[in-house]
């Protein structure tokens, strides 16, 4: 790691609890009048030395180069176990991803229930540009590897939460030769660490939980192999999709309440998909913590802990107006992960989800508050 990033002694890189680590995750090292945690850098180009040029700083040009951002992968690459590059979205980082691995004639296997554009990205532009692209669905069966340079799981899938094990999926892609990629955007690096689990790439919307305000658009890309971050930063700087210097910063600021939004997040997502579950007019509940959930018996074994987010159907989009419109606590929003809790009925965005389906995201409000106010909106829409 450069001198700019702070890391807990190695040793107590396992021993510190999730909380300390996110509070002191990729922050410099302690200097009497700075803050914690700088404010961010804004430039494009910066001083150069006359005589070394660009070789005697670590900054020469804003677009690969800057202190707030690499503070901020230096923080996201402690917690997923990694080095890590962030972009301007998650999108850009899958697609970054996607495009620095893969030539034409490579063949991809790709989720069929994962996040939507991921999908028609693939079809639209990886298949014209050559490459074989094959889809499974997260839970299996999936196909053969052999031939295969990349395979891109989303476990907790986005928005099914269908769950896969990452360990026999490892061993089965890395037997055929191929890499494997994990999209952690809804587990986050405190529900599971890939890198830890066989994985070689992990990507991520750093918009949703891990950041949890609703308030910046952030991807990253995080890996123990040291050529391929070098493609994928090659990639990022040649395309330019890097992410402001505020967005890093504010993205930063707001990783040091990570595990406090998440224990309420889940504790809120347990307590409505049991009441959900228990409900009569309300069908196909998913939440890998429910113990009767198709994912748990995965979940429970590979997550650390389960997301804020669930599933259900309402049986269709007029219903779940009705729900959206009784409610007082549950705003109509797309996204996840938020501090204010969101409800997103997935077909209106032309996702192939029936037009009931509801993905629901649970924000940190008190717990009995929540619950009474779904009950009652639910009610209310029947």
């Amino acid at each position: 790691m450069d001198d700019e990033g702070f890391r807990l002694p190695k040793e107590d890189d396992r021993s510190a609890g999730d909380g300390t680590r996110c509070v002191h995750a990729g922050l410099p090292e302690p200097t009497p009048g700075a803050p914690f945690l700088p404010g961010p850098v804004f430039a494009a180009p910066y001083h150069l030395d006359p005589w070394q040029g660009p070789a005697a700083a670590p900054n020469g040009y804003g677009r690969p180069d800057n202190p707030t951002r690499r503070l901020l992968e230096a923080a996201i690459g402690e917690l997923e176990g990694g080095d890590c590059r962030v972009f301007a979205s998650g999108q850009a980082a899958i697609t970054g991803l996607l495009l620095a691995v893969l030539r034409a004639g490579d063949t991809v296997v790709l989720p069929a229930d994962g996040y939507f554009p991921v999908r028609a990205f693939a079809t639209d532009t990886l298949a014209g540009n050559g490459v074989r692209v094959l889809f499974a669905p997260t839970a299996g069966p999936y196909p053969d590897f052999t031939g295969v340079r990349l395979v891109l799981v989303e476990t907790p899938a986005n928005p099914g939460l269908d769950v896969v094990d990452l360990p026999a999926l490892a061993e089965r892609a890395h037997t055929a030769g191929a890499l494997l990629a994990v999209d952690n955007t809804t587990a986050t690096p405190l529900g599971q660490r890939p890198l830890d689990l066989g994985a070689n790439l992990v990507v991520a919307s750093g918009a949703k939980a891990l950041t949890g305000h609703s308030d910046l658009l952030l991807g990253y890309l995080a890996t123990r192999s040291a050529p391929l971050l070098e493609q994928a930063t090659a990639w990022r700087t040649v395309t330019g999709a890097v992410p402001g210097a505020f967005d890093a910063w504010l993205a930063h600021r707001s990783l040091a309440t990570l595990d406090l939004r998440l224990a309420r997040q889940t504790a809120n997502a347990e307590a409505l998909a049991r009441l959900l579950a228990a409900r009569p007019d309300v069908t196909g509940v998913r939440w890998p913590g429910l113990p009767d959930d198709p994912a748990y018996p995965v979940a429970s074994r590979q997550m650390r802990r389960m997301p804020g987010v669930l599933s259900f159907d309402l049986g269709g989009a007029e219903r779940v107006a009705r729900f959206l419109d009784a409610a007082r606590l549950v705003g109509a929003a797309t996204s996840f992960g938020g501090l204010h809790t969101t409800a997103d009925r997935r077909a209106q965005w032309g996702d192939d989800t029936p037009p009931g389906f509801v993905r629901l995201s649970c924000g940190v409000e008190d717990t009995v508050d929540l619950v009474a106010d779904v009950t009652a909106a639910l009610d209310a829409a029947t």
